[in-house]
């Protein structure tokens, strides 16, 4: 059975991880400039295989409103076009042979509105992990009291601790949050 600090650190991790994610979440939001993390996580089928397009392609972004993809063998373009079709980025590929380009369009309304709709989604997706982390510590706690492998006291502090862990990540959540926020309407 795990210590209260292991339960507590392990704690800490998950959450940790769970911001980390979030901000994996909000790197591939397009909003207003051109950065490769938009499309490197793209599913892109070629022969059969489905991979990452950072795998099948440098990326790069030349100018704020641009991303170059020159795919290292020319076969995969079409492969690279479709997959940038089926997302939800909403832009339209362009190819001239050899590399694919993107051209971010201008933000308008209605897409700051939708995205910031996904901002609150995956917002509320982070706090719901960290919220989930905390129950199963918590489960835990309660199930090493009921074995008096800890005191009520002991449980009650450790508690606190892991309140105080939750509040400091939702804390870092909503930070991420604001930040991203104000990014769209700024964009």
């Amino acid at each position: 059975m795990a210590t209260v600090e292991e339960l507590l650190e392990n704690a800490e991790t998950r959450m940790g991880q769970a911001i980390e994610a979030l901000h994996r979440g909000f790197n591939t939001m397009r909003v207003g400039r051109a950065n490769p993390s938009l499309v490197e996580n793209l599913q892109v089928d070629y022969q059969g295989v489905v991979m990452g397009l950072n795998q099948l392609a440098l990326i790069t972004a030349p100018d704020a409103r641009s991303l170059v993809i020159q795919p290292w063998d020319k076969n995969m373009i079409a492969p690279v076009e479709r997959a940038i079709f089926k997302s939800e980025l909403g832009m339209t590929p362009s190819n001239d042979g050899s590399t694919v380009r993107l051209v971010m369009p201008p933000t308008t309304e209605e897409r700051r509105k939708e995205l910031l709709k996904q901002v609150g989604r995956r917002v509320e997706e982070g706090r719901i992990a960290v919220r989930n982390i905390r129950r199963d510590v918590l489960e835990r706690l309660r199930s090493l009291e009921k074995v008096k492998e800890l005191s009520q006291d002991e449980g009650r502090r450790a508690q606190q601790k892991l309140q105080q862990k939750t509040d400091a990540h939702i804390n870092l959540i909503d930070k991420a949050s604001l930040a991203k926020e104000t990014e769209v309407l700024d964009s």
